[in-house]
């Protein structure tokens, strides 16, 4: 399997802290992962994007969605066994795994997932324009119960134990607004790992009350200013189990294919 996706962390009170990954197996098929326990991995095991990785699944059989699998058992090996480097930010060798099938009509790609023949529920998708990304507050906390489920799995570090501090909640929602090329108008969340990443690497440069603002500002100009102006911007759509029949636009961005632009020739190979 082709990571491509690490949805940022959440808990649970019953699996504890969870990663959502997604991502191509050999011949183009998209398939997720979950639940994982990334960050209670060893070092060697904790893959990042673009690697290609081994591991024992099964179908996950309380996820209806056809690309949904799990690992055998919570302590199941994960093998790193390879990386697709960027080409010096052409991405040439990962377009040839995650674009072959890019979506450009929202409407159309909703219809596939509300369909019950083919429940699509992982897609890339390449907007036709990004209009602007949103910044807005949302819970500081992460949910009481669920915390004190994790207090008493012990999950919090402390004197006794090296086990890692329960990841911290991000203090706002990033979601770009975009149309497709129907000049359809959507506004979708980014769940993706690395811009929460991003985001806490940033407040760590800052002091004083305004540096959550820079933080957030930082973040705009990577994925606003950089990625969606700059750079030949795709997403990497996926659904929430819980919404997926139930909500008229289910997608959520769990992460960004973001290469320079490549121009093509008429015979259709890249130069």
């Amino acid at each position: 399997m082709l990571i491509t996706v690490k949805t940022y962390p959440t808990i649970s009170g019953k699996y504890e802290e969870l990663v959502c990954t997604a991502g191509f197996l050999e011949d183009g098929t998209w398939i997720r992962i979950y639940p994982v326990q990334f960050r209670k991995k060893s070092y060697d095991e904790q893959y990042k994007k673009y690697d290609w990785i081994e591991m024992d699944l099964v179908k996950n059989t309380s996820d209806f969605r056809p690309e949904s699998y799990r690992p055998f058992s919570h302590d199941s090996e994960i093998k790193i066994v390879g990386h697709i480097s960027p080409d010096g930010g052409s991405w040439d060798e990962r377009r040839k795994f995650t674009l072959k099938k890019v979506h450009t009509n929202l409407t159309e790609l909703i219809a596939e997932a509300k369909d019950k023949t083919i429940g699509t529920s992982l897609a890339v998708f390449k907007p036709k324009e990004i209009k602007e990304m949103l910044v807005e507050p949302c819970d500081r906390e992460w949910d009481k119960e669920k915390l004190q489920a994790l207090q008493q799995m012990n999950i919090f570090e402390t004197v006794q134990t090296d086990k890692p501090k329960v990841v911290r909640k991000l203090p706002y929602k990033f979601s770009f607004r975009f149309i497709d090329n129907s000049d359809r108008e959507a506004t979708l969340m980014v769940e993706d790992w690395e811009l929460g990443q991003l985001y806490w690497n940033c407040i760590a440069k800052y002091e004083g009350a305004d540096r959550e603002a820079k933080a957030c500002n930082d973040v705009l100009k990577k994925y606003f200013h950089d990625f969606a102006k700059t750079k030949d911007i795709h997403f990497y759509l996926g659904t929430s189990l819980q919404f997926h029949n139930i909500a008229p636009n289910p997608f959520m961005i769990i992460g960004t294919f973001h290469s320079k632009h490549v121009k093509i020739n008429p015979q259709g190979s890249l130069f």
